[in-house]
């Protein structure tokens, strides 16, 4: 089979189409902007791909057409009126998985507004560390596997499960496609203001998901999450297996020195001890919905835990870019995804549990997300940033004042228009045992490479 993407260069996207190409389809594909590195990934495949959604590319001929949610009608999007026109054959991206890779498959779909890559990756993990030898679809890169996708040899398929809708012609969200037989409902906040207009409406599409799971399969909810909680309050037709409840457990969470460890528990009684690098509760959290979905194949606890301990975090998750040492000492900088408020703030509590008292952290970062631009959430941006010692706001592209969003901050908060102006701005205020803490989830400008480069460069000088 021959198909042709629209939209290949997004996460979701280009997973499949490394899935398809290892499957043995030919997969050709087409972005707006094709650059690295999924397009390095994707051309070392094999792949070849197009700039632009021009209609020419209908020459191509493929079987079918997969259709990313980047895409739209109109005059941005020739191609895919070409597509109309002709009558051709076209799909969704989780429809065609659904159809020709998922089918026949254990699926474990792990869902929540936050920590969703994570989790996957270490459910993968822990999979593929008993023997199971999986196939999975991240969005990220898990480190121990070093690629987004693999199609895997054994009967489990580990995929993240995204919420946001499926396509422009299926409203859905895309993990109702999935059918899993193993579902994690690892949180549940308000996110996607452009297409959900409240939480409810959310929570109705975690329902659908719900619907889903067959009566001898079972979902692993987070009994902390009082949405969650109400989902289930809707219906449900499997065994649930909660997690992050008992006030035993919540202790077993707390961390205790480095490398930190917790228990993992059932009932009353200790089963499994982990030893990890990771920080912060809300890796434990995602930890113990990992171990009890890979229960459910009959991986033990025991042996999650042995995996945990090799676990390496997806790229971009608290991911140390670089330190340069300083008179003085040195400054750290790290790259992290977080953009909703809720993933801000218990990204910087993590770090700020895990540096010495006397150590700052500066907070940097941009409102990227489609939720964050529309403003939905600025309110919620001087809680986030509680544990930082600095916060630095990049202001371009926003159709809000984020100065004004963050005066309750003081003199803590700076809000640039441009990189430049921000990387200044951070570099005035750097010192000796900082750790600069950049969170967005997309490019940033490349504002971790810059401020290393300014960092040694004023080291060199001095």
């Amino acid at each position: 089979m021959h198909i042709h993407i629209l939209g290949i260069c997004g996460t979701f996207m280009g997973g499949l189409a490394a899935l398809a190409r290892e499957a043995g389809h030919r997969v050709t594909g087409c972005d707006a902007n094709v650059y690295p590195p999924m397009s390095d990934q994707l051309l070392a495949l094999g792949i070849e791909l197009s700039q632009g959604f021009g209609a020419e590319q209908m020459a191509l001929q493929p079987d079918v057409f997969v259709i990313g949610n980047v895409v739209t009608r109109g005059e941005k999007f020739p191609l895919m009126e070409a597509i109309l026109d002709a009558g051709a054959a076209y799909t969704s991206g989780p429809q065609w998985l659904a159809e020709h890779v998922l089918q026949g498959r254990h699926v474990l779909a792990v869902a929540g507004t936050h920590g969703k890559t994570s989790t996957t990756s270490m459910l993968a993990w822990i999979l593929e560390h008993a023997g199971l030898q999986p196939g999975f679809l991240v969005g990220g890169v898990p480190q121990n596997f070093g690629v987004s996708a693999k199609l895997g040899s054994g009967p489990a398929f580990v995929i993240e499960a995204d919420e946001y809708d499926t396509a422009f012609f299926d409203k859905r969200s895309k993990f109702v496609h999935y059918r899993p037989r193993t579902a994690v409902l690892n949180n549940l906040e308000y996110d996607h203001a452009d297409i959900f207009p409240d939480l409810a409406a959310i929570e109705t599409q975690f329902h659908h998901l719900v619907r889903t799971v067959p009566a001898s399969g079972r979902i692993v909810l987070n009994a902390r999450e009082e949405a969650l909680q109400r989902v289930l309050s809707r219906g449900c037709w499997s065994e649930v297996q909660r997690f992050g409840a008992r006030k035993e457990e919540s202790g077993a969470l707390r961390a205790r020195g480095e490398p930190q460890a917790f228990d993992v528990l059932r009932g009353s009684l200790k089963v499994a001890r982990v030893e990890w690098s990771l920080i912060g509760e809300h890796n434990q959290l995602n930890a113990l919905a990992a171990i009890a979905a890979a229960e459910h194949l009959g991986v033990t606890p025991e042996q999650s835990a042995a995996a945990l301990t090799e676990f390496k975090n997806v790229r971009r998750r608290m991911e140390l870019r670089g330190e340069v040492t300083v008179a003085g000492g040195s400054i750290k900088v790290y790259d992290d995804f977080a953009h909703h408020p809720t993933a801000i703030r218990t990204t910087v509590d993590g770090l700020r549990r895990r540096i010495a008292p006397a150590e700052r952290i500066l907070a940097i970062f941009e409102p990227r997300s489609n939720t964050m631009k529309l403003g939905t959430m600025k309110a919620q941006l001087p809680w986030a940033l509680e544990a930082a010692d600095l916060s630095f706001c990049h202001q371009d592209g926003l159709g809000w004042d984020a100065a004004e969003a963050l005066a309750p901050m003081g003199t803590q908060a700076v809000v640039t228009a441009n990189i430049d102006a921000l990387i200044a701005a951070v570099l005035k205020a750097a010192r000796p045992g900082d750790h600069l803490l950049c969170m967005s989830n997309g490019g940033f400008g490349g504002i971790h490479d810059k401020l290393l480069a300014a960092l040694a460069e004023r080291a060199a000088r001095s």
